[in-house]
């Protein structure tokens, strides 16, 4: 399975459903849907794809390094603007 599910001995290693939510969020609000598909920025949309995995996976944590290049940098980027 690509995706991990929760493991207690990597638990501050591994990113969350809830925040991958918020950053897809953060670059929703920054950055609207576009066109008449509602086409989302190029941030929240490299996101989607490892977070409605986990939703259909019952995935609730996800390891950095199971994210593409453009989904972690989107997921850093938002931590660096919202944790400082």
């Amino acid at each position: 399975m690509i995706w991990q599910r929760y493991n207690a001995r990597m638990t501050d290693a591994l990113l969350t459903i809830t925040d991958l939510e918020a950053a897809i969020n953060f670059w929703r609000a920054r950055s609207p849907a576009e066109g008449e598909e509602l086409r989302l920025c190029a941030e929240a949309s490299a996101l989607a794809k490892p977070y409605a995995l986990m939703i259909v996976q019952g995935a609730t944590r996800i390891a950095p390094e199971q994210l593409g290049d453009k989904a972690r940098a989107a997921y850093e980027a938002w931590r660096a603007a919202t944790q400082g």
